[in-house]
Parts: C-alpha cells; structure tokens; sequence
C-alpha cells in the first residue's frame, strides 16, 4: 500500500491510500460525514484480491486529508475536490461512495460523467427531499466531535458549514443526468431512506440497479461493510470487467466511439460560405493531411449536419485549426440556434473562404474530391494558402474532453 496525495478545490491536499497494480482498472472510494478512509479498509483489500486497483480517498477535513484553515466545506469545494481528483488519475474508476461522499459524487458526476468515471455506486445515500434525517446525523456527528475536541477524525466545522437542506434540494433531480452504469446500495433496515424512495431514485437513473443488504440500517459500518462486498464485486464484473472493452461489428456504437476517442485530436471549425453569401461553419476533428504534393487535406463531415449539404458543394472551403484560447468557438459552432459568426471574429479570406480571427492556423482550400464514407462523407481540399501562428498551443480533445499540452 502506497500513500498519495492529490491536489483539491483551491489547492487543498487529499490524502489516499492506493494499493493494487497499476494496470488493474480503478475503483476509487469516497467514505461518508465523521469517517475515514480506514472504514473501507476491508472492501478494499477484497476488491484488489480480484483484480482491481483501489484508491481510498480521505475528504477534506477527514483523516489524513487537509483541514482547510478558512473552514471551506460548503458542498461547491466537496464537489470541485472529487471531480479535481478525478481528473488527475488518468484513467476513469467505478466511484463507489456513501452517505455524504455519495452526495458529493451524484453532484460531481451529474455532468461529464462518461469523461470522469466507469461506473458508480452509491451507499447508504438519503435520496429523499426530506432534510429532516440529515439533520439528524449532522447532529449527531457533530456533538460526537465536540465530546472530544482535538481528538476526532474529522473537524467538526464540517457541519456549521454545510447546508444540508440546500444540498438535498440540489440533488433533487440529479439521478437523471448520471449517465453511468450505477447501483445503489440500501441497508434493509435503513432510516436514511425507504425502499420505495430509493426505488424512484433508482428509476430516474440512466442506467440504475438497487440491491439491498439483509439485516442492515447502514451498510458502511465497521460490522457491516463486509456484507457490501458480494453486490460491489459482482457489478463491477457485470459493468465494469477487468477484460479490455471490446468492439465488434455489429455491436454498440459507443464502445466504438470511445475506442476512437482513445485518439487525441486537434479541434477544428471547417467554413465556407453559402449560395445566398452567408458564411456556414461547424466544428470537427476528423481532419487530417493527405499529401504534400500536391498539398491535401481531407475533413470528414456528418451527413445530417447543419452544414452538410453546403459543405459538400461548396467550390472553396477553409479549415481552422483552433488554439487553447478558443474552446468557446468549438462549442458556439457545435451548438445549434445560435449566430456563430456573430459571436466570432473573422474575415473573407484571399480564396472567398470564411477564416476565422486568432485561429492557431488555417487552411484556405479548393475542392478536389468528395467520397462516401458510411453517416459521413470524406471531404479532400487542395491547399491553396495556409497561415499559421507558432507561438500558440493547440486546443486538443480526447476521450471526450477538452485538452492542454503538457509539457515536460
């Protein structure tokens, strides 16, 4: 076992512990309010005897983890600490979280789930909009710290900051934008929540399973994580296997895609202007070089694209490839119901082609070929001018999500 430390929200130090190979797939587990890290201690070890590397993390204010000086723990800087860690792993684990770290991963996963994580699993969580029993444990927690100042595992200004009726009226909606694999864990004997309510959470799930565990009011407890065990192992075998996904002919067109996007791209915004003189554009990262002579290059468009039926009639046409500072162009022009241009600098090119302002570089290109190419079609410009800025960073995309070179 291994200590490592991860950078959270504004800087805050998180400390884990990590055990298992680093080419096992991850599970990372997020403990609840008045816990440490040490009450995954068993699940862990049984989840790396079957092959997985596991990374048990301490929240803020808990364990080994920083107490922020300014007492930072509104629900925000709980949610900026999981998705800052999520980022700097560099793989995407199943998150398996309760009670509290349960609502901080709903809430961090509600967007670029796929991006982040594999899978979730969510523990002892209170999914009713009832504030009334989260009080309660607040309550609870916080007169067990205050019995023994100084001598906790957790700080107890935790609860003097967090707002449990807000974070419940947050989450309220949240089941149905987690576009994961996700099962939730219930004690049968839970106060937390009733079967019935975590039935309708489970039902707004994308992709939801409930299981319960016999004899239990909370499952993560000393007495009874080990009864957690059984269930997390056999979903993350079903959901989330140890083998390499696989993609065959035939089958799902997203393990497809996500193979694809194992490919780090640039981003580019192809343009050309239209047969009423309105410039058209859209963004795309299906672009390449062909040829140096004579000088090609190819993008390939989405048949039913806005711009498709432009784009491929169109005698000129320009590619910009984009840089760092221009995520916002990449998205106005993948978005739809929206004046691009209006929002964007740019100007006629020497070639009549749309090119757009402060781009990293751009391409100004005659068309030489259209080709077939399944729900795309394969576009091949000739070069007739480019022009290039040295002294900015591509804006790069991968599994994804906007990226940035880093360099060593």
């Amino acid at each position: 076992m291994s200590i490592v430390h991860y950078q959270g929200f504004a800087g805050i130090r998180l400390e884990a512990d990590v055990i298992g190979s680093d080419n096992d797939p991850a599970v990372l587990l997020l403990h609840g309010a008045g816990q440490t890290r040490a009450i995954w201690s068993n699940v862990a070890d049984a989840l790396e005897q079957a092959g997985r590397r596991v990374i048990s993390l301490d929240l803020r204010g808990h364990g080994g983890s920083e107490w922020p000086e300014d007492g930072r723990y509104d629900f925000d800087a709980l949610v900026g600490d999981l998705r800052a860690v999520l980022a700097q792993l560099g793989t995407r684990p199943v998150v398996v979280a309760s009670t509290l770290g349960g609502w901080i991963a709903a809430a961090a996963l509600e967007r670029d789930a796929a991006v982040l994580a594999s899978g979730l699993v969510l523990v002892d969580l209170p999914v009713s909009d009832d504030v009334t029993m989260a009080q309660r444990i607040g309550d609870r927690l916080r007169e067990a710290a205050n019995r023994a100042p100084g001598q906790a595992a957790w700080d107890a200004r935790l609860f003097e900051a967090f707002d449990a009726a807000t974070v419940t009226e947050r989450l309220s909606d949240v089941a149905r934008n987690i576009a994961l694999p996700t099962l939730y864990v219930r004690g049968a004997m839970s106060e937390l929540v009733s079967r019935a309510s975590a039935a309708a959470f489970v039902g707004q799930l994308p992709d939801g399973e409930l299981v319960e565990v016999e004899d239990a009011a909370l499952v993560v407890t000393e007495d009874r994580i080990d009864a957690l065990g059984a269930h997390l192992i056999d979903f993350l075998e079903r959901r989330a296997p140890r083998g390499w996904p696989e993609y065959r002919a035939g089958s799902d067109a997203r393990t497809f895609r996500d193979a694809l996007g194992c490919f780090a791209t640039g981003v580019t915004v192809v343009t050309a202007i239209d047969a009423a003189g309105q410039p058209i554009g859209l963004t795309a990262n299906s672009f390449t070089s062909v040829s140096l002579d004579p000088p090609l290059l190819l993008v390939c468009i989405a048949n039913n694209a806005g711009s498709a039926a432009v784009l491929r009639e169109a005698r000129h046409f320009a590619v910009n490839v984009l840089q760092i500072g221009q995520q916002p162009t990449s998205n106005r022009f993948a978005g739809k119901g929206e004046d691009r241009f209006a929002a964007t600098g740019w100007e006629i090119g020497e070639f009549g082609t749309p090119v757009l302002s402060g781009s990293l570089s751009s391409f100004e290109c005659a068309r030489e070929a259209v080709h077939p190419g399944g729900d795309h079609f394969i576009l091949v410009g000739r070069v007739l001018k480019a022009i290039f800025e040295p002294r900015r960073d591509p804006l790069l995309y991968f599994r994804g999500k906007y990226r940035k070179l880093h360099f060593a």
